[in-house]
């Protein structure tokens, strides 16, 4: 996404200069009105953006000491790439699960959820399903505030500012600064209540794939325009305002939550797979192993398809793991892009297999003189 630099205030101005704002401590602030004036006046100096906001219980850094905002599906200090293949995996296997629920439920908007993945992608997001290339914004500061404040052991919560293309459609791409913006209010099927409690936006970078030049083009702080901090406590909100209470922002009743829980069951976590996630797990596993031995032989190797082909040309696999291979890659794509035609027990048994090949794998790398096991995993 395209860099700005913000206009500050002359209040902020003179306190922060011209220091990056992403590296500073975020301003205190000690009533809501006193935040809003600092809204006002922001959003009058900086007419090119229109502002979002992300209320957060942290001021999460970088190394760099930076502030960090990255969609979920980029998120960690070392990436690997087929770590960040297999959340693509789970994440296309969960919008094809979300389509045909949508569908078989009879639900109101299902031929949109069918038709646009930022859709598909924005409920996942929405209702924390898996990680997404999308993050969550709204353009409502009590919102904000309130989601920073739902953590009550933290004594302290934090208000983010962005500037962001001004929206023109209910999805906005915006090719010049590459970012899209989902307005949740306006693609959410009327039974999904929870994004018409909580105002919210999703946005991202237009295209995001596993191809990147670097991670940094992912992380919003390029967005960021100023930062608060203010006391977790009533004092804040003083007379004439109150947060919006948790059952409001995550409201009861609510039938696409009770779809989406169905499929974070069948999905889960990176902390708690499910059977899909399982075997993922294991197939990235499994693949770091042959890419490893493999660059015993040739340091020049990025996939398990590469290593694969050295690994058959110097003998160390025969034709019968090569096939075993091919079959669990087989199902384990059709796991992710036709997840209703495998059934849990084959993932059972795909897993087993997997982890029956990841043992012969490992006996051969055994077997080679200490020398050649120099590689390590991506």
């Amino acid at each position: 996404m395209r860099e700005i630099s913000g206009k500050l205030t002359p209040e902020l101005k003179a306190i922060y200069g011209d220091a990056d704002i992403r590296k500073v401590d975020a301003h205190p602030v000690k009533t809501f009105r006193e935040l809003m004036g600092h809204i006002a006046r922001l959003s009058y100096l900086n007419k090119d953006h229109l502002l979002f906001f992300r209320g957060q219980s942290s001021d999460y850094r970088n190394k760099a000491g930076a502030s960090s905002f990255y969609p979920s599906i980029y998120r960690g200090e070392r990436l690997a790439r087929a770590e960040l293949e297999s959340r693509f995996d789970i994440l296309s296997s969960a919008s094809k699960r979300l389509v045909d629920a949508f569908a078989t439920n009879k639900i109101e908007g299902a031929v949109d959820v069918r038709k646009r993945r930022y859709i598909q992608w924005s409920i996942l997001q929405h209702y924390e399903v898996c990680p997404t290339p999308l993050l969550d914004f709204s353009q409502s500061a009590r919102v904000a505030c309130s989601f920073a404040t739902l953590d009550k052991e933290k004594t302290d919560a934090y208000f983010f500012v962005f500037g962001l293309p001004y929206v023109t459609n209910r999805i906005s791409i915006n090719s010049e600064h590459d970012l899209v913006n989902v307005r949740l209010l306006s693609i959410c099927p009327p039974d999904a209540l929870r994004p018409y409690y909580q105002e919210g936006y999703l946005v991202g970078t237009d295209e995001s794939t596993t191809e990147f030049h670097s991670k940094d083009e992912f992380d919003f702080n390029a967005r960021l325009i100023a930062k608060f901090r203010f006391s977790n406590g009533k004092s804040f909100w003083g007379s004439g305002f109150d947060p919006i209470p948790k059952v409001a922002l995550y409201p009861k009743g609510d039938s696409i939550q009770a779809l989406c829980e169905e499929i974070s069951k069948e999905i889960g976590t990176e902390l708690d797979p499910g059977r899909l996630g399982l075997l993922l797990q294991s197939w990235v596993a499994l693949e770091g192993h042959l890419i490893n031995i493999a660059r015993s032989r040739s340091a020049k190797v990025y996939s398990a398809q590469e290593a694969l082909r050295i690994l058959k040309n110097a003998e160390l696999v025969g034709s019968d793991v090569i096939a075993r291979l091919d079959r669990v890659r087989r199902l384990r794509n059709a796991a992710v892009h036709n997840p209703e035609k495998v059934g849990a027990a084959e993932l059972a048994l795909a897993r087993q297999e997997i982890e029956g090949l990841t043992e012969e794998i490992k006996a051969v790398s055994a077997a080679l003189p200490n020398h050649s096991r120099q590689a390590r995993l991506p």
